[in-house]
This record gives structure tokens, C-alpha cells and sequence, in this order.
């Protein structure tokens, strides 16, 4: 006998109990998105892999480690489940000339791939919500898109979530303190983990993120990049912190908080939690003026970020929200050769008129069909036997409470269902708020 096949270690099945979380979860964000005038783009999940190579950098861990990458078969090109969003969406604003008439606020949600030891909070598979403004300069651009994630935890009612912010300054100003953090570094290598060793010559600004508590006081030590930044970019990183100022947006400046990419510029943000444990970053995002010109369009300035759709839904969860089972209006029962039907043409007239309606299908006694009618959470029960077909109309019985203002159980004419369906699930108020 053959082994069940079992999902990839670290690609998850979404089960019916969770994936009605997760659609009341993307049904908030595209409120929230479409509020802000952000609008969607949806790119494929499979890029040449030059794409990442060129945005990403070769020498990064997710170049080097994490891309699943395979070769076409068809020509022999080398190709990439997306570990990100950024690279897409910029290849595909070029690509499409999305640009030409003005900056975009842009928008996308989806699953990204990375070779990653699995662990909660951090899959193979995992999904992203990503947004990106390409084409705005100024500290505002920022600064809103700042605001947008702190909008998000309250309309989800999400606590516990803080905001670090800090500067990257431009490319010359992290040049110099790049060369003086290496001296740094260089001088202390005998204090350096494994890790933070490979990473020196390669991405030394990644050290300073170090989870290793025997390095923190080195990284504390270490040259700070503020110190380096010429006054346009103090200019913007005051700018920003004024808006979220203005906006009453509390907020941590940690120099400690970099990206190891050269494209990024300026503004960096993280909101973290103490609530998931390890993985505690549940939206990161900056300014990243540099990457349209270095996937090769005119240099373009761009912002946005990206969050964790697990970590966010697990941090939903563990303060108490609970996910909202779909039920239908009505259950239809059926028994007999002209009641079935008669009932499934009944079933089709009611949810042509806007009403959802489960037809029982498979067979069965009646006691059992209603069973199944009260266990699918439907406050209705539609009962058609041969004797209600012959007659064109159907039974209607309350399988739970709350409809005082009707009857228990009541045989409508099949002509007027409709309508009294909805007096019994969506009772008007009369003029002095009474059903």
C-alpha cells in the first residue's frame, strides 16, 4: 500500500477554520489599501532569477541560500519562485511603463518562497502583503506609509505592536561610515561570531542586527550611521519623525536598524512585537530611491514595505480574535424524486434573489438531513417533501432563536419565499427603531 503524500515541510495547507480568517483578514487590508488610494498589481510567482540576483545582490543570504531556483526545460533559463515582492513589482512598472503618467501607489498580496529552516512564524512558503509608492520624494510618502500600518493594528485591534525607525542616509554618507565600521569590526575580529564573520567583508552593515547576546555590547559600541548623515538627509529623517509627531505616532529611533541591500536610502521602519517570540518583526519596509535605476529605468525615488500575513494572523489569534464561520441563510431539505427537484429549483430562484442557500445533496432520511441542517449553523431549515412540491410551496422552520416576530415553523407559497425570507432575516425598523 502506497504512503500518503504529505505537503512540503515548511509549505502549509490553509484548512477551512483558517482560510475564513485569512479572507476576513485580506478583506480588512484592501479596505484599508483602497482608503489610502493604493491599487493592486499582481505579478507572477516565478522571475528569471537575474531579477533577485541584480536588485537583491548576489551575496546575500537569500541569493546564496534561500531562492528556489530551477532551470526551464523548454529553453535552459534559470528561474525563481519570487522570495519577495520589491524586485517584481519594480520589473514590472518598467516592463509596462506604468510611470509615464505620474507616481503610483501600488499594492500587491501573495505567497513568496525561501529555503528557510521552518520554525512558527516563518515557513517556506509564506505570504506577504507588499506596498510600494514609486515616484514621491519628500518625508510625507514616508511618513504616511508609516501611518497606514498603525491605522491597520487599530482597525484590527491588534496592542502590543511598537515602531522603530531609523536613517540610512544616502550611498556616499553609508560609504564612510561603512569604512569606519569595518575598521571597527576588523580591529575586534577575535570577537566575532561565525556568522558576523562571513558577513564582514560581504555585508557589514548586517552585523549590526545581530540576535547574538554576546555581541551586543561590540554592536553598541560600533560606529553609528546618524552620525554620518549630511544635512539633506537629517532634513528628511526630521521631516518624517515631525509627521509622525503631528499624527501622534509613537516611535523608537534604534540606530541599530539597517538593511544590508545599497539600493535602500534614507527612511527605515520595523514594527515589532514581543507577543511571536523570535520572529518578532511583523511589517518592515524604507525609502529605496536607488532600485528602478539599477534594474535599469531612469532613477525614480520609491518607498514601501512589506508584512508577514502568518505572523500578523497569529498575533490576531493569540489576543482573542476568533474567525467568523460562513453560514448560509437556509438549509433545504428534500424527500422524494419531485421534491428534489422541485428544491433545487427552489434553492437556485433564492439565491438568484441575493440569499445563501445550502441544498442538501446525497441522499438520506429526513431526521438526518435535518441534522445536517442545524449542524451547518443556518437559522433556517427549508423543508420540501413531494406533497410541498405538488403544491408549489416549502417549509420554513427556525432552527435557532431571535425571530420572535415570525413563526416557528410556517408553509409559504413558493411565489412569495423570497420575500418572506427576508422579513424574517432582515426586519425593517419602523420610525421609532422598532422591528
Amino acid at each position: 500500500m502506497s504512503q500518503t503524500l504529505q505537503a512540503i515541510r515548511g509549505m502549509n495547507d490553509i484548512l477551512p477554520a483558517d482560510a475564513e480568517l485569512w479572507e476576513q483578514f485580506e478583506e480588512a487590508v484592501r479596505d484599508w489599501l483602497r482608503a489610502y488610494g493604493y491599487r493592486p498589481i499582481r505579478m507572477p510567482m516565478v522571475e528569471p532569477t537575474p531579477l533577485f540576483a541584480r536588485a537583491i545582490g548576489e551575496v546575500t543570504d537569500i541569493v546564496e541560500k534561500e531562492m528556489y531556483s530551477f532551470e526551464d526545460a523548454l529553453n535552459g533559463e534559470s528561474l525563481t519562485l519570487r522570495p519577495e515582492g520589491t524586485a517584481s513589482c519594480v520589473r514590472a512598472v518598467l516592463q509596462h511603463n506604468l510611470l509615464y503618467d505620474g507616481p503610483k501607489r501600488l499594492w500587491y498580496m501573495g505567497p513568496m518562497f525561501r529555503h528557510e529552516r521552518p520554525q512558527k512564524g516563518r515557513y517556506r512558503q509564506f505570504h506577504q502583503v507588499g506596498v510600494e509608492a514609486l515616484g514621491f520624494s519628500g518625508p510625507d510618502i514616508d511618513a504616511e506609509q508609516i501611518a497606514m500600518c498603525a491605522r491597520l493594528w487599530d482597525d484590527l485591534g491588534l496592542t502590543g505592536i511598537r515602531l522603530e525607525i531609523n536613517s540610512l542616509g544616502q550611498s556616499d554618507e553609508r560609504a564612510r561610515h561603512r569604512a569606519d565600521l569595518l575598521a571597527y569590526l576588523q580591529q575586534r575580529q577575535d570577537m566575532l561570531d561565525d556568522d558576523a564573520r562571513r558577513r564582514l567583508h560581504s555585508n557589514p552593515l548586517r552585523i549590526l542586527d545581530t540576535k547574538n547576546p554576546a555581541l551586543q555590547g561590540l554592536v553598541d559600541a560600533a560606529p553609528k550611521l546618524i552620525d554620518y548623515l549630511g544635512a539633506e538627509s537629517l532634513r528628511h529623517f526630521e521631516g518624517v519623525q515631525q509627521l509622525l509627531k503631528d499624527a501622534a505616532i509613537p516611535y523608537r529611533i534604534n540606530p541599530r536598524l539597517v538593511r544590508g541591500l545599497d539600493y535602500y536610502n534614507l527612511t527605515v521602519f520595523e514594527w515589532v512585537t514581543d507577543q511571536l517570540g523570535a520572529q518578532g518583526t511583523v511589517c518592515a519596509g524604507g525609502r529605496y530611491d536607488g532600485l528602478v535605476a539599477q534594474l535599469g529605468g531612469k532613477p525614480v525615488p520609491a518607498c514601501g514595505f512589506a508584512m508577514g500575513v502568518e505572523r500578523l494572523l497569529a498575533l490576531w489569534q493569540d489576543q482573542g480574535h476568533q474567525h467568523e464561520s460562513v453560514v448560509p441563510d437556509a438549509y433545504l431539505v428534500h424527500q422524494g424524486e419531485a421534491a428534489g427537484r422541485f428544491g433545487f429549483r427552489v434553492a437556485e430562484a433564492l439565491r438568484s434573489a441575493g440569499f445563501a442557500i445550502q441544498f442538501h445533496c446525497g441522499g438520506g432520511s429526513f431526521k438526518s438531513q435535518m441534522k445536517k441542517a442545524d449542524s451547518s449553523g443556518a437559522p433556517l431549515a427549508l423543508i420540501v417533501g413531494d406533497d410541498e412540491a405538488a403544491a408549489n410551496s416549502v417549509g420554513v422552520k427556525q432552527l435557532r432563536g431571535g425571530f420572535e416576530q415570525a413563526p416557528a415553523q410556517v408553509t409559504v407559497n413558493f411565489d412569495e419565499l423570497a420575500d418572506h425570507l427576508g422579513t424574517i432575516l432582515f426586519p425593517m425598523e419602523d420610525d421609532d427603531g422598532n422591528l
